[in-house]
């Protein structure tokens, strides 16, 4: 296995110990509607930070009560949240991963089991459900953002990553499929970045030049274009890394060259890391050392994510570097069976015999 793909590397002030990220994978029904942490959570973190990433990104944690994604989502909106991610980030660190939580505000996806309505930049036609947030509320969730990365820092974590992808909050306010607006929140894309750059101020200045700030991208917001300028704002904001995922719609997706092996996700990440200077993580259906490997070799990424693979064989990076046999994905169709039931898993029931 080349050396690089276990290359030592900064991010900000901090020394990553590979190139390999475990992204955030919501953990579905381990916590419950009050959003604290549960051993079940921590005792997981601790397995795939065991298991050898250089960083681990603890999945989407609430900034907002009533803008959850479901109700078992884990939350950062309150300080009692605090006592159960400092487990969380104190095992992660105890393995020798740098952690990274990732804050989450879902906008127009928020669960109707969370709340009646779902706030977002604009209301959705198509969604009954919808409306569209005041300038009064925009800086509530502003500010709770701020706040959530504060009590991250306090929790132990080395950084936050602002979800800006999926189709989320952040994610809609950037793109014109969404955000609609015509006021100091809308027009341009500086007017549509307004919130997530404020975000990012505020962050800086209440945890300081050391704390680690990342955005999950969403590429295709709506277009690769349109991405690669978000990406190269979002860095002269101050952010310290990126990683490049989906924008929640399959319009405009950008097409690959003739012959790419990976899938446009991944190749629109490649193309955003030749756009900025800030370390660039690619993320989707990477699964093997070997294409992992490829992209690091070639300075195609900073860092790879590897999700599914990591779920099936949380000692994934410890069995590639020293060469040992891993237990692969099934990649269950028609969906992961670990997101519906971790012990669902045929890959993790194989390995544990």
């Amino acid at each position: 296995m080349n050396q690089l793909l276990f290359s030592e590397c900064h991010i900000n002030k901090h020394l990553i110990k590979n190139r390999i990220v475990f992204p955030p994978v919501v953990c579905f029904n381990y916590s419950d509607e009050t959003g604290i942490a549960s051993v079940r959570n921590v005792m997981h973190y601790r397995q795939i930070a065991a298991g050898g990433p250089g960083i681990v990104i603890t999945e989407a944690t609430a900034v907002w009560k009533d803008g959850r994604l479901a109700p078992f989502q884990l939350g950062i909106w309150s300080d009692e949240h605090i006592p159960g991610m400092r487990k969380i980030a104190n095992a992660v660190k105890a393995e020798g991963a740098l952690s990274i939580l990732q804050i989450h505000h879902a906008g127009l996806l928020t669960s109707d089991k969370v709340s009646d309505v779902a706030k977002a930049p604009s209301a959705d036609p198509g969604n009954p459900r919808s409306m569209a947030l005041g300038i009064e509320e925009i800086e509530e969730i502003r500010e709770a953002f701020i706040a959530a990365a504060a009590r991250a820092k306090m929790a132990g974590f080395h950084g936050v990553e602002l979800h800006g992808a999926h189709g989320y909050l952040l994610n809609q306010f950037a793109s014109s499929l969404f955000n609609k607006r015509e006021d100091k929140y809308g027009r341009g894309l500086n007017e549509k970045l307004k919130l997530a750059t404020d975000i990012i101020h505020g962050i800086r200045k209440q945890c300081g030049n050391d704390f680690i700030i990342g955005y999950r991208l969403g590429a295709n917001s709506p277009t690769l274009d349109d991405g690669i300028e978000i990406a190269k704002k979002l860095e002269k904001a101050g952010v310290d890394l990126l990683h490049v995922s989906h924008g929640g719609s399959l319009q405009n997706l950008p097409r690959t060259p003739k012959g790419y092996e990976f899938n446009w996700i991944v190749f629109s990440g490649t193309v955003i890391k030749t756009h900025v200077k800030i370390p660039v993580i690619v993320v989707n259906e990477i699964k093997t050392p070997e294409r992992a490997e490829w992209l690091i070799e070639n300075n195609h990424a900073d860092f790879v994510a590897l999700g599914r693979p990591q779920l099936a064989d949380p000692e994934w990076v410890n069995h590639v570097m020293n060469n040992e046999e891993i237990v692969r994905c099934m990649s269950c169709k028609p969906k992961c069976r670990w997101y519906e039931d971790s012990g669902l898993c045929p890959a993790r029931k194989k390995r544990d015999g």
